[in-house]
């Protein structure tokens, strides 16, 4: 079995701040399965709670219309 690319490549190291928010049910499981398939691409263990900063990152990068609005 290949291991599949994800858009979500292995994480830097950052600086963090704790921020809380509620999300339904499926989600959270999609999350927890993401992490799952991230660790097993990356080989190295890590939480939904990890990834949700560095997916919304990657989603407000490409994001055409956030750049447009940010360098106004």
């Amino acid at each position: 079995m290949s291991t599949p690319k994800l858009r979500l490549g292995p994480l830097p190291k950052t600086e963090n701040l704790k921020l809380t928010f509620t999300c339904p049910a499926s989600l959270k499981a999609d999350l927890e399965r993401y992490a799952a398939v991230h660790a097993q691409a990356y080989g190295e263990e890590v939480d939904a709670v990890t990834l949700i900063p560095h997916m919304l990152e990657t989603f407000m990068a490409r994001d055409r219309a956030f750049k447009r609005a940010s360098t106004g």
